[in-house]
């Protein structure tokens, strides 16, 4: 494709109501000089895209007139702003969805993921990438290799989130570690562990389809929370010691307090999921008896050659985690699956330039 080609106006998948859809013509955005304009080929649908279309909200940040979903994508370079070097039209990426100012303090220290002026996709006021063209600041966007898939570049957002928690918490080569949750942030998090060496890796989950693509992410044991106690299982595969980190990927306030439970003592807690509630009791004498380390889990910051190297590497097949496949056409279709049937879809995507 070259530049000449660029039409001026595209589809986008609007939100004007909860859980309503409505397919429309806009205007394909200009890039400024530090910028490229991406043709958007995948799209995965993310937890917090279904909390915005069922709920209209997360914490403090609410849908507040139409609005346009997603922010793991991939796609390619469609056109290069005067100023930017390093791209060239064609050249296929993976695209980094916060960006951030680069000046504020939390930037300067490399924390870049809690700067207070973050314009991230789809978290408003910031529309996402459900949108044929896409533009973005050029030092967040990642080129990737042939044989990686859009469908596992746009996977690299979720994958970051767990190289974040490892990097937090610790996580070192041959240690214990349980993920409490195998949503699709919870399964990446599984490949996140295999990839800092974690040697036992316990994920927990109450779906069978789930708890079977952790074995395939890297898992080497897993429970289901319906059929077995989560803390004295846990316990029972480390001797009784309990594991050396415990990630909760889920939001879930019981599996926040099993997660904590299952530590060894000296172990480290990292928070991931974001619970609908602001107060979650847990046990504080335990946690100062046993010097617990907690983290929480923010987005992520200077993930992304990392997520991009191990995906590419071919040590996982993160492509098991698509199940479900819709063009730009059927966006409110593919959010309705996602939303409704978590026991049969892992990774619903959408594709706003046609199936691939």
């Amino acid at each position: 494709m070259t530049q000449a080609q660029i039409p001026a106006m595209m589809k986008a998948a609007v939100m004007h109501e909860l859980r309503q859809i409505t397919i429309e013509e806009v205007p394909v955005p200009e890039i400024g000089p530090n910028e490229v304009l991406i043709r958007v080929m995948a799209v995965g649908i993310c937890g917090s895209d279904l909390h915005y279309y069922d709920h209209g909200r997360i914490g403090s940040y609410v849908v507040d007139g139409p609005f346009v979903l997603g922010h793991e994508c991939a796609g390619e370079i469609a056109a290069v702003g005067a100023e930017v070097a390093k791209f060239k039209v064609g050249d296929r990426v993976a695209i980094e969805p916060g960006v951030t100012c680069g000046t504020c303090e939390m930037c300067k220290a490399g924390r870049y993921n809690l700067c207070p002026k973050v314009e991230f996709l789809a978290t408003p006021p910031y529309d996402g990438a459900f949108v044929q063209y896409l533009k973005m600041r050029a030092d967040f966007v990642f080129p990737i290799p042939d044989h990686l898939s859009y469908e596992e570049a746009a996977l690299v957002e979720p994958f970051s989130v767990g190289i974040h928690a490892a990097s937090r918490s610790k996580l070192q080569p041959g240690s214990s570690l349980a993920i409490m949750g195998m949503g699709p942030v919870g399964l990446m998090a599984v490949a996140a562990a295999k990839a800092y060496g974690a040697s036992t890796i316990i994920a927990t989950d109450l779906e069978p389809l789930r708890l079977e693509a952790a074995r395939k992410m890297g898992a080497t044991h897993v429970i289901n929370v319906l059929e077995q106690d989560v803390v004295g299982a846990i316990k029972s595969i480390t001797g009784g010691a309990g594991v050396d980190t415990a990630w909760e990927t889920a939001g879930n306030p019981q599996a926040l307090q099993s997660a904590l439970s299952s530590l060894r003592r000296g172990g480290k807690m990292a928070i991931v999921g974001l619970p609908a509630q602001a107060d979650i009791p847990l046990n504080i004498p335990f946690i100062a008896d046993n010097e617990v380390d907690i983290y929480g889990i923010f987005r992520y910051a200077n993930t992304y050659p990392k997520g991009i190297e191990f995906l590419s590497s071919g040590q996982i097949d993160a492509s098991v985690l698509v199940t479900d496949k819709f063009p730009l056409a059927q966006t409110y279709e593919a959010l309705e699956r996602a939303l409704n049937y978590k026991s049969e879809c892992l990774k619903v995507v959408v594709y706003p330039n046609g199936l691939l």
